[in-house]
């Protein structure tokens, strides 16, 4: 590879990195409407259509700058398991749920493009007719972190048995499992019983934090947190961890 060539490459990702930061920062401070390729552009004092070098589109720019943000919050709930004591499991469980909620309602703007957001809103090539969830951010976030917790717990946690009418689409869905995992895993981490587990903590906590960082509970709730608390531990019960 020449000088010449690397020196190119080094200014295109300086580039496309200053194209990203700009695009965050204006999420956080206007909203996802507000990141446009006209307005970074601007702010960048180029043209906008200098930056279809970059990106093909608007929707791949917020697409690239989801991925952004899910390493960011990846990165976060790992720093925080890694100081938790590794024999303390539902310290860990703890230390994943209650960084991922203070990290959405610190980052509401962030939260919304990433984990509010229809995959075929972001122009994500046939996610809507996949309905398969394999592009959905959050199942990422979530499986990435709290699976391989899943997978420690193989002996710890009770599994119960799914409903005989969701066996089957648990089963499609053993695959999804399965690839989050960076690792060899016993079958018995990812079984539809261990599917349906699961499910119910994606369900339950994630409905929690979306209510509460869109201001959308029923009635004025001042002690969220304690709600929050006490789901984490109807949770932990059912799975027999206490």
């Amino acid at each position: 590879m020449t000088s010449q060539g690397t020196r190119r490459e080094r200014i295109r990702a300086a580039t496309d990195l200053e194209i990203r930061e700009h695009a965050r920062a204006l999420l956080i401070a206007q909203g996802r409407d507000a990141v446009t390729l006209r307005a970074i552009a601007r702010e960048l004092g180029i043209t906008a259509p200098a930056l279809y070098r970059y990106y093909d589109s608007r929707e791949d720019l917020l697409r690239r700058l989801g991925d952004d943000i899910c390493t960011d919050l990846v990165d976060e709930l790992n720093e925080r398991l890694e100081q938790v004591d590794p024999a303390d499991f539902r310290g860990k469980l703890n230390a994943v749920c209650h960084g991922f909620r203070r990290w959405a309602l610190a980052h509401p703007k962030e939260f919304a493009l990433v984990f509010a957001t229809r995959s075929d809103e972001t122009g994500e090539p046939g996610a809507s007719a996949r309905g398969d969830g394999s592009d959905d951010r959050f199942a990422g976030v979530f499986m990435s972190v709290i699976g391989p917790l899943m997978v420690e717990a193989t002996t710890l946690v009770r599994h119960d048995a799914a409903p005989a009418d969701l066996q089957a689409e648990l089963a499609a869905n053993q695959r999804a499992l399965a690839h989050a995992f960076a690792e060899d895993v016993p079958e018995s981490a990812y079984d539809t019983d261990a599917v349906f587990v699961l499910l119910r903590w994606w369900v339950r906590l994630y409905g929690h934090v979306a209510l509460e960082v869109f201001g959308r509970f029923p009635f004025a709730l001042v002690n969220s947190d304690r709600l929050y608390e006490s789901q984490l531990d109807e949770l932990a019960a059912e799975i027999g961890i206490v």
